[in-house]
């Protein structure tokens, strides 16, 4: 049992395409919980501890031929695995709340969508991986592809990583799909518009999340 007073952790996730904002909206959320008295663990997918970050690296390099989608899907779910298993689960035990920049939707709609590998299958990955942990609610921010592409230069002016590099249409794939998944699990999604300032979505996130708080 519960002791009084004690808040159960959550599980959080950040989603959408490339240039969405998600790390800054991550970052804002975790100092909002802060000054409610709510303890948070920012982390990010691929990574978030070492194995997983050293999976990142080989996921995310650009040298090299990459990866077939079959074994990359693998990495991913390997990378999520160890990081649900050693941060995630001890953090929500400890009752803390998990702001997550990408979680399971993300290789749904990058590997499984765009990638052409099928829901399924990521889903079969995730559950023997990660026992089919969801995210309390994982918030979709859209961005146009004007505002992304501005974000983007921004961000990637040494070049763009080797998933964030791929053709506008693979891309256009991934904004479809994850637009699909928050209309088919309204009670898990909340679809967020991110066009606007750092601020504007912030509160909107923050109204989202009302009902958690």
């Amino acid at each position: 049992m519960s002791a009084p007073g004690f808040m159960p952790g959550r599980v959080i996730a950040f989603e959408g395409g490339e240039g969405a904002g998600k790390s800054t909206q991550a970052r804002l959320l975790a100092a909002a919980l802060a000054a409610r008295g709510i303890d948070a663990v920012i982390t990010r997918e691929p990574g978030g501890t070492p194995g997983a970050e050293a999976i990142r690296r080989l996921l995310l390099d650009t040298a090299g031929e990459g990866w077939q989608p079959r074994a990359e899907a693998l990495l991913f779910a390997a990378a999520r695995a160890d990081h649900v298993e050693r941060l995630i689960r001890p953090a929500l035990a400890a009752g803390n709340w998990v702001i997550c920049d990408r979680f399971v939707d993300s290789s749904r709609a990058y590997q499984g969508a765009a990638g052409g590998l099928g829901d399924e299958a990521i889903m079969a990955l995730h559950r023997f991986g990660s026992d089919g942990l969801l995210p309390d609610c994982t918030v979709l921010i859209a961005v146009s592809p004007e505002v992304a592409a501005v974000r983007l230069a921004r961000r990637d002016a040494g070049g763009a990583d080797r998933i964030g590099g791929r053709p506008a249409e693979f891309h256009a794939e991934v904004a479809a799909a994850f637009a699909a998944f928050a209309a088919a699990e309204p009670a898990r999604f909340a679809a967020i518009d991110g066009d606007g300032s750092e601020q504007e979505t912030h509160a909107a996130v923050l109204a989202a999340l009302a009902p958690l708080l």
